[in-house]
């Protein structure tokens, strides 16, 4: 669907730079999704050091995304 985000209330339109920004900011978060997802699968990892490192790195990238969005609310 087509502008899925004017139905969200608080949600503005964003620049072509911001959208840019936006999908690199997602492609990264994926390439290292796609690390963690591959740490997970190796034996030896400490895995709550893992867990620690996965929720770390997910909020610095809802971070960066906050950060181009600049959403209107909390």
């Amino acid at each position: 669907m087509d502008n899925q985000h004017r139905k969200i209330t608080g949600y503005r339109e964003l620049s072509q730079a911001e959208i840019d920004l936006m999908n690199m900011v997602k492609a990264k978060a994926k390439e290292v999704g796609d690390l963690v997802e591959n740490m997970e699968r190796t034996e030896g990892i400490d895995r709550r050091w893992l867990a620690i490192a996965a929720t770390d790195l997910q909020k610095g990238f809802m971070s960066l995304t906050r950060s181009i969005a600049k959403p209107e609310f909390f």
